[in-house]
């Protein structure tokens, strides 16, 4: 997955109104189903846990549904992509401590997956407004930048592939 330059602003905009979708859609979906399971079938206990408990998975699973079938449309291209970036990022999160213990013995895949981490989530955390994190992520890109010096890498995030990861 490459990295790409996102326009904020659309970005915010059409996130803010997919969210806001989704959480009135789930509210209006699962109410609308559950008062409708209740007067089909009324419990003579006048417990309908189940039934508002079933609105709401259905109304989740359809919104999911819904999410993945227009994932490719022009409105979701932004957030679709960012939501993507964000799998990566943890898929190698989750490998950072053998990535850093590779890196530190001159690994370039390993060099490589640190710099596609830290461009990659410089770029989402200035998407989503999380700048405080910054100073400590420009500290280990500057390491990363000694250690590939040192061992006489040069790194580009366009080398970047999944597929290494799986070394580690």
């Amino acid at each position: 997955m490459q990295l790409i330059n996102i326009d904020k602003t659309r970005y915010r905009k059409h996130l803010k109104i997919v969210f806001i979708g989704c959480a009135v859609s789930l509210a209006v979906g699962s109410l609308a189903l559950s008062q409708t399971l209740i007067a089909i079938f009324p419990d003579e206990s006048g417990s309908h846990f189940h039934w508002n408990l079933l609105g709401v998975i259905i109304s989740a699973i359809t919104i999911g549904w819904l999410l993945n079938k227009y994932r490719q449309h022009d409105f979701m291209r932004e957030v679709t992509y960012v939501w993507e970036l964000k799998q990566a990022l943890n898929k190698i999160t989750r490998k950072m401590r053998k990535l850093e213990a590779a890196a530190l013995n001159g690994d370039r895949n390993a060099m490589l997956a640190m710099q596609y981490s830290y461009a990659g989530s410089r770029l989402v955390w200035q998407l989503d407004d999380n700048t405080l994190t910054l100073d400590a992520l420009a500290i280990k890109q500057h390491e990363l930048d000694h250690l590939a010096e040192k061992f006489g890498i040069t790194l580009s995030v366009n080398d970047y592939d999944e597929k290494i990861l799986a070394a580690f």
